[in-house]
């Protein structure tokens, strides 16, 4: 079985994690929902998740790391040492990381220096900060073992390709027409 680790910091995007984590559990995936410094995470609304893990979680291996965006979310996994080292480390070993809204730019860029020479997509504007990358416009971009996303109106999309990358392309279309109601 696949695993998923969906990392959760104060301030994070409701929708940005929970669409993700429902649909990859929809496929079979085991998603570890894991609190960058506690179990209770509160998000952006107001809305307080109890994760399955909290920062233990930040030292093992997994098939894809999640990143919701989200203020003050993004910047709050961007500051965590345990954070980037997980994110540096899964780099190096060639692993799928995958980032919505402001976390490619914050996350993946900012704190990591991960997206030289590479195609993105964030939450419209982030891509400013951004040099060295290539920003594409499009809902979900997908550049190695890198796939990145718009905001909340693209979560869905964000996960289906998640899957598809993981389980292939007839699970995540299974996950879609249920989901998504195609």
């Amino acid at each position: 079985m696949k695993k998923a680790c969906l990392l959760l910091a104060e301030g994070f995007e409701e929708v940005e994690a929970i669409t993700p984590a429902d649909f990859l559990r929809r496929a079979g995936i085991e998603v570890t929902i894991t609190g960058i410094a506690s179990r209770k995470v509160k998000g952006s609304h107001g809305i307080v998740i109890e994760t399955d893990a909290g920062p233990e979680a930040l030292a093992k291996d997994y098939d894809v790391i999640v990143l919701p965006g989200g203020q003050p979310g993004a910047n709050n996994l961007a500051a965590s040492p345990a954070v980037r080292d997980l994110l540096i480390r899964h780099s190096q070993k060639g692993k799928l990381i995958a980032a919505i809204c402001a976390s490619p730019a914050v996350v993946l860029h900012g704190s990591c220096n991960l997206l030289q020479g590479k195609k993105f997509t964030g939450y419209p504007g982030t891509e400013v900060s951004v040099k060295g990358a290539h920003f594409v416009p499009d809902r979900v971009v997908i550049d190695g073992n890198y796939i990145t996303s718009r905001g909340p109106g693209t979560a869905g999309e964000f996960a289906i390709a998640i899957i598809a990358a993981l389980e292939g392309r007839q699970k995540a279309d299974e996950v879609a027409q249920h989901a998504l109601q195609k």
